[in-house]
């Protein structure tokens, strides 16, 4: 195996707009052991849809070391934290499991569990990426702040559904208001013309 990787299963848990969730939905990542914490926790929140970046996030290992970016703190680090922007993968032990926290205040709470074997990310992914990138998923993924609609406060009723996708413009076929009348078939042309091939012998 010419790049031994790190298969990490990543399960959302928990969230202060979804509460627990079952079955948990997942993403399995393909990460180098030479990647940071900070790469990992990247390609986590694209792969669970996280749109707004502005929050603190943290690694809590088995042992309880505490791994987070300590360049977004604007206080002193926890005692005993690690950076995650210089802190690397490669001290996960196989079959180890640790937690993730996206957003401190909403908690978004996740258990990843390092797999069994390493992995070739040219087979997982067809590609030797330079940081971590999803190669499996199963689950539906609940919005950030819980929010089913763009206009969605909390308050406000849910818009009327559409007439299927009549409210769509025409640029796939079953999109825009559809002509009820049955198509006529093309009138027959006045004849195929026939085009002669000469093969041309060098």
């Amino acid at each position: 195996m010419g790049h031994a990787h790190l298969a990490i299963t990543v399960e959302l848990v928990h969230g202060s707009h979804a509460d627990d969730l079952w079955p948990r939905p997942g993403r399995v990542l393909i990460a180098s052991r030479s990647a940071t914490f900070e790469q990992l926790a990247t390609a986590i929140d694209d792969a669970f849809a996280r749109w707004d970046r502005s929050h603190l996030h943290e690694f809590t290992l088995a042992d309880g070391t505490v791994i987070s970016p300590h360049h977004w703190r604007d206080s002193e680090e926890p005692d005993g934290s690690l950076d995650g922007s210089r802190t690397r993968l490669g001290r996960l032990r196989l079959g180890e499991q640790f937690a993730y926290v996206f957003d401190l205040g909403d908690n978004w709470q996740h258990l990843c569990t390092v797999g069994p074997k390493l992995a070739d990310p040219a087979e997982t992914l067809g590609i030797v990426a330079d940081r971590p990138l999803p190669c499996w998923g199963w689950g539906d993924i609940p919005d950030q702040y819980g929010r089913r609609w763009s206009g969605d406060d909390g308050s406000t009723p849910m818009p009327t559904a559409p007439d299927g996708t009549r409210d769509l413009p025409p640029v796939l076929p079953g999109w825009g208001p559809q002509d009820p009348r049955p198509r006529q078939a093309a009138p027959p042309s006045g004849g195929v013309n026939k085009i002669r091939y000469r093969h041309v012998i060098t």
